[in-house]
């Protein structure tokens, strides 16, 4: 696997979050840029972003502010709509070089939503778009108490953290050593703020005026056995783009298909996706 080069990228209210990019093997042929999921950091994604970059694309993996690496803010955020424009800018830094490749963005699980959201905030960005297992619909929630709680601590404690329901390793992989790593590494997120969680509820009500605007060529990737997402919603969801969407599903497979066995096809397939639809 390919170390990345790790930067920080400062974003216009001052925040600086941490960036990995992975250099293509030879001239690039497109950019591809990963947000990530809740819990998750770019940490987790080695294997595939080295992959992708052997492929030809430059890979520049993205942490959250409060996420992965970046200790300040942790596990907060100030509105989703920053979060929307954190993407935007490196994506927009992007394009002032090299303006001539295409970029890709590619959200994992809540990551996807993110994803799905900026083309209605920032039309014009992105020339295509990768969700992989996205949260749009997730099977994973708070209780209903837990809400209230949360809309309550968002007006008077904002910064009171809640535990952020997917600490279970056996919702991500089947595999006994990711699972192994997912209880040891010290990165992920396993509680948010109050303002963090709200401002997710309100990125939901958001995507409904938001997924009418994705009209970039688009590739769903399912997994059959995601227990975090409702594939069968999900593929509704994508149905209300403004552009009809490409569906990869595979049989067997779970949430995060990073920590699928070695050798699964899926990142062979988004490459075929990305040389087809974009013409790199």
């Amino acid at each position: 696997m390919t170390a990345p080069l790790l930067s920080q990228f400062r974003a216009s209210d001052g925040y600086c979050f941490y960036t990995r990019f992975y250099p293509a093997a030879g001239e690039p042929r497109g950019r591809l840029v990963f947000v990530h999921g809740i819990r998750s950091h770019g940490g987790w994604y080695t294997r595939s972003c080295s992959d992708f970059a052997a492929a030809g694309f430059d890979v520049h993996f993205l942490d959250r502010r409060g996420a992965g690496l970046n200790t300040v803010g942790r596990s907060d955020a100030p509105s989703f709509r920053r979060l929307i424009d954190d993407a935007a800018e490196y994506v927009q830094h992007l394009r002032a070089e090299k303006a001539w490749l295409p970029v890709v963005l590619a959200g994992i699980s809540w990551g996807g939503k993110l994803a799905a959201a900026l083309p209605y905030r920032r039309p014009g960005l992105i020339d295509g778009m990768v969700l992989l297992c996205p949260g749009l619909v997730p099977r994973v929630a708070p209780p209903l108490p837990t809400r209230a709680r949360i809309a309550l601590a968002r007006v008077f404690r904002p910064g009171k953290f809640f535990p952020i329901p997917l600490n279970e390793p056996e919702l991500f992989t089947a595999d006994a050593e990711w699972r192994a790593f997912l209880d040891r590494e010290p990165h992920g997120l396993r509680a948010a703020t109050a303002r963090f969680l709200f401002a997710s509820f309100g990125l939901d009500i958001y995507l409904r005026r938001a997924v009418k605007r994705v009209t970039v060529p688009t590739l769903l990737v399912l997994g059959e056995h995601d227990r975090i997402i409702d594939n069968a919603q999900t593929r509704l969801y994508a149905g209300r783009f403004g552009r009809p969407v490409e569906l990869l599903d595979y049989p067997g497979a779970h949430h995060t298909l990073e920590f699928e066995p070695p050798g699964h096809p899926w990142v062979g397939d988004v490459t075929n996706w990305m040389e087809r639809r974009l013409g790199v």
